[in-house]
């Protein structure tokens, strides 16, 4: 009997897949009366999905906030949510290809003794990963073949739109190198003017001196 054997495009299928599960984060964050964000930061296409779930189980005397923003020029905030408990799930759609970063602080509240810490599972899903393939394959009666199909597709648009946004960074910082190497080449060429010019005045100031003086014809 001859055994199956999957084929490199069924493999790479499926590492597409499995590979781009996000797993969850646990953070621990200390309690202070003024605390530093700690902030996972997770790179995003323009106009993706992003859902944010925090598991911050309740501690007496202290408060979580968490605020969604991004790493763009403008600093885009896109949320921010005070004293989260439980289970909160976040969703916000980015404005710009950037680094998302999902920002926590534990803030000491009253005059608690208790616990100085607070341990936070975060979990940060983007794109094709925040998607409920469950409830489309429900809607749409899809068998799992079809559905694992909808993530590849998802997955293989959002590889190439990543490889699209990669090149015109390149591109961009390509022509910024460019333009730079050709104002440095000008003012070399100025300086190198500058400098002719005064060792010139230089030499006929010296000579003109030196017929003043009689030193030389």
């Amino acid at each position: 009997m001859r055994s199956w054997v999957p084929s490199p495009l069924v493999v790479s299928v499926f590492l597409l897949l499995h590979l781009r599960f996000a797993q969850a984060v646990k953070l621990e964050l200390q309690a202070e009366r003024n605390p530093k964000p700690r902030c996972i930061w997770n790179f995003a296409a323009a106009h993706s999905l992003v859902i944010v779930t925090a598991n911050a189980p309740f501690e007496v005397g202290q408060r979580i906030d968490i605020d969604i923003l991004d790493g763009s020029e403008r600093g885009n905030v896109y949320l921010s949510k005070r004293d989260i408990k439980g289970e909160t799930r976040l969703a916000i759609t980015t404005h710009e290809s950037a680094d998302v970063g999902v920002c926590l602080r534990n803030y000491v509240q009253g005059s608690s003794s208790g616990k100085t810490s607070r341990t936070v599972e975060l979990d940060v899903d983007i794109g094709a990963d925040a998607v409920d393939y469950n409830a489309i394959a429900n809607q749409e009666s899809l068998s799992i073949l079809e559905v694992e199909m909808r993530k590849l597709e998802a997955v293989t648009k959002e590889i190439v739109d990543e490889m699209g946004y990669l090149q015109r960074r390149e591109m961009r910082m390509r022509d910024t190198n460019e333009s730079t190497n050709e104002r440095v080449k000008n003012f070399s060429i100025l300086i190198l003017i500058g400098i002719i010019a005064l060792g010139v005045w230089q030499l006929i100031h010296l000579r003109s001196f030196f017929k003043r003086k009689y030193l030389i014809d």
